[in-house]
């Protein structure tokens, strides 16, 4: 206490020459009995002598007016969590009433000390308040629904991850107690995940607290069996039907029905994706669209897009290789032979591992080539060898494969004196057209 003393002491010496001018206003009509208790709850706290420090900080804070000191509202903060963890158990009537206390510090805080040397303080404001509120108000899911909903609407992608995933979880909550529909949690979270991911991390760990937290959002929503796929015709049915061409819109559709079980083969999602990409194109989204107008049976449509993705520069080289090989089985599976060898060719050139596989198409290709002439009814066999022998060389892999085809053509191949007939022999070079495909091949003849 005599140090106590020294100090308050020193305390009037210091702003003794304030008094008469400008304490009066930030300490109050009572400016002597702020700064003692101010003192002697400062002393105790920087001793780290919290019980000693609590009840002059009361004194102090029910004393002075907000504008005496920051340090009273962080310091509270403290304090109060300190006594609100020690009562929570034994006195927990007592410690609502701490919590109160401690929630309106927050607000208390903000009013007096809205900013810090000319930068904003809310954001750290209320998200120490949305935590505190997580910390202590967890079990009422209305409670953190209504009010971490607000702070979440002040202050939008500076809301700190964990509000965010409470957020969420508290709406799922109450719609699994039938107080919220499937539509409520839907855009809440369309809220939380558009603030996650625009989120500015200050440091690797706000980062990795913000990809933590983008994980969980999905799995809570997953979990939640909110966004089934009837749910989500139900709601999204109409608002397409009123905007077809919010770019927004769209791309939540796309995104949700994507991510629900059996939800892409219906007409709102292939419409949705048609639209998103005729205002937002790129090669992604027509291949997403050849993929659907595929499994629709749109042939036509489907070659289309696949190709549309082709011809876009952002696509690179690999991707172009697969795209060809894969518009050459599509094609070739579909009866559009002229198409399916040029895109065989195509994917060869680009190479990337696809070649091997477009060599089996071109060989199959010549293989069930419709060939009437007499010579090149063979021939087509022989050519169609050529190209699973060039398959099996670009990719072993494919060597069972090509081996089995080529064992399946060269029972079609003719005899010996019949192909002399011809005034050819086998190992002799022999140019073969028909059926829309050409190539240069070896004779052969069974063996």
């Amino acid at each position: 206490m005599k140090r106590l003393a020294i100090l308050i002491s020193a305390v009037f010496v210091t702003f003794g020459s304030v008094f008469t001018a400008s304490a009066q206003g930030k300490f109050g009509p009572d400016s002597a009995q702020c700064l003692i208790y101010l003192s002697y709850y400062q002393e105790y706290y920087k001793q780290k002598n919290f019980d000693s420090a609590l009840p002059n900080w009361r004194k102090a804070y029910a004393i002075c007016p907000g504008t005496a000191s920051q340090n009273m509202f962080i310091h509270g903060s403290t304090l109060l969590k300190r006594e609100i963890d020690r009562n929570r158990r034994k006195n927990p009537e007592y410690a609502e009433a701490l919590i109160d206390s401690l929630l309106t510090l927050q607000d208390q805080r903000l009013i007096f000390y809205p900013n810090l040397k000319g930068k904003s303080q809310k954001a750290t404001i209320l998200n120490n308040k949305g935590q505190y509120m997580i910390n202590y108000r967890n079990a009422d899911s209305r409670y953190l629904y209504d009010n971490l909903g607000a702070i979440t609407a002040e202050l939008g992608n500076e809301t700190t991850s964990n509000i965010l995933v409470n957020y969420l979880q508290s709406s799922i909550n109450l719609y699994r107690d039938g107080e919220l529909t499937a539509d409520d949690v839907i855009r809440v979270y369309d809220i939380v995940t558009e603030d996650i991911t625009t989120a500015v991390a200050k440091n690797e760990k706000e980062a990795e607290d913000d990809a933590n937290a983008k994980a969980a959002i999905e799995s809570l929503f997953a979990d939640s069996k909110v966004a089934s796929c009837d749910n989500l015709l139900a709601i999204f049915g109409p608002r397409y039907d009123a905007d077809p061409e919010n770019i927004s819109l769209l791309q939540n559709i796309v995104k949700l029905m994507n991510s629900a079980e059996g939800c892409t083969s219906n007409d709102l999602y292939f419409r949705a994706v048609t639209s998103l990409h005729k205002n937002d194109p790129s090669y992604r989204s027509a291949y997403g669209l050849y993929m659907l107008n595929a499994s629709r049976g749109h042939t036509q449509e489907a070659v289309h897009y696949l190709e549309e993705a082709i011809a876009y520069e952002e696509s690179d080289d690999e991707t172009d290789a697969q795209y060809y090989y894969t518009l050459a089985n599509f094609a070739y599976s579909n009866g559009l032979r002229a198409k399916a060898a040029e895109a065989a060719r195509k994917a060869v050139d680009l190479g990337y591992g696809y070649a091997g596989r477009a060599y089996m198409i071109l060989g199959n290709l010549w293989a069930s080539a419709s060939c009437v002439d007499d010579v090149d009814k063979y021939a087509r066999y022989w050519a169609a060898t050529d190209y699973y022998v060039k398959a099996r060389n670009a990719d072993e892999s494919l060597a069972d494969n090509a081996a089995a085809s080529i064992a399946n053509v060269s029972r079609n191949y003719p005899e010996a004196s019949e192909i002399f007939m011809y005034d050819l022999s086998a190992g002799q070079s022999y140019t073969v057209s028909c059926g829309g495909l050409s190539a240069t091949t070896t004779v052969r003849v069974s063996k």
